[in-house]
């Protein structure tokens, strides 16, 4: 058997989950119209809940597949839905959460950039013989060459 994409095995499992419910609908019509005296009512139902196992082992029989790749749900999301909660709120926490971290990590980055940019002017001022070395990391390390040079503007 080929290998499944996951769009293809999200869509057949979505087929398959819509099969159930509609086997539990027609379940539940069978339930209720049933009639104690009547034997064309039992076989019905009968058929019904054989119908209803097989589109479960289905189910069973796709999520246990190696090769089928379901989506990842994270476990806290699960949680989160399970103590009644609203996904769209989780979701915009943790954007929001995210967008944070973000922040701060740009303000890090922009910290340490500023520090390597000092420490590159006092270093190349106080070892001038090794400015071409101190131009070449500061340069590797994402910042600009002009940072060194404008302190032989200054002097």
């Amino acid at each position: 058997m080929a290998p499944v994409s996951q769009a293809d095995s999200h869509d057949v499992v979505e087929k398959q989950l819509k099969d159930v419910i509609q086997d539990l609908y027609q379940l539940m019509i069978q339930v209720n119209s049933y009639d104690l005296a009547g034997r064309p009512s039992r076989d019905v139902l009968e058929n019904s809940v054989k119908q209803l196992d097989l589109t479960l082992q289905k189910i069973h029989t796709t999520a246990n597949n190696p090769t089928t790749q379901l989506p990842s749900i994270p476990p806290e999301l699960i949680q989160y839905v399970d103590t009644g909660r609203n996904p769209d709120i989780y979701t915009r926490e943790f954007v929001e959460l995210a967008r944070r971290g973000n922040q701060l990590m740009r303000g890090k980055l922009e910290a340490f950039g500023s520090f390597r940019d000092v420490l590159a002017e006092v270093m190349v001022a106080g070892l001038p013989e090794l400015k071409k070395d101190i131009v070449d990391v500061v340069v590797k390390t994402g910042g600009r060459e002009e940072v060194v040079e404008k302190e032989d503007q200054v002097s």
